[in-house]
């Protein structure tokens, strides 16, 4: 696919208005692998700075936003701690498209229905650039971590086991 072929995602159009430099790198899609590191290895990236986007539901505090590094998996207990519960848990598969509007594959951090608390693993600050979901399976955003957190109003916090 040519990059001019390439159409924009709401999360592009978002980043577009922001003015916050970005580049959309397509990919292509194994139904029966929608996991990061088959995303990093079509990129030819490294795993680690490819985040996966885990939309989660703390008792009391309600749903919120995890972005994490696809080669990690992402801890409960500490993800509750960033958003101030004692306990969170993932919300149902189903429950992804109509809260966010998006689906398992193509979640992204930017342009969900409505604003969620977002928190970015440490580790995202570690690299000039990461690649997020651009809001569709087959298409990333390859984006400065610090301007993806500012913009998503976003809080670096330790996530993963």
């Amino acid at each position: 696919m040519a990059k001019n072929d390439i159409k924009k995602t709401n999360a592009a159009r978002l980043l577009d208005q922001a003015r916050i430099p970005y580049e959309l790198i397509p990919y292509t899609v194994d139904e029966n692998n929608l996991a990061a590191d088959h995303v990093a290895d079509e990129l030819g990236e490294d795993i680690r700075q490819v985040f996966k986007t885990i939309v989660l539901h703390g008792e009391r505090t309600g749903h919120f936003v995890c972005v994490v590094p696809g080669n990690c998996e992402i801890d409960l207990k500490k993800a509750a701690q960033a958003a101030g519960a004692k306990k969170a848990e993932l919300i149902a598969m189903k429950e992804l498209l109509p809260l966010t509007g998006y689906i398992r594959g193509g979640c992204s951090p930017i342009g969900m229905k409505k604003p969620f608390p977002t928190f970015f693993h440490h580790t995202a600050t570690d690299f000039d650039y990461i690649y997020v979901s651009a809001g569709q399976r087959g298409l990333q955003l390859r984006i400065s971590p610090s301007q993806l957190i500012a913009f998503v109003k976003g809080e670096i916090k330790d996530l993963v086991k």
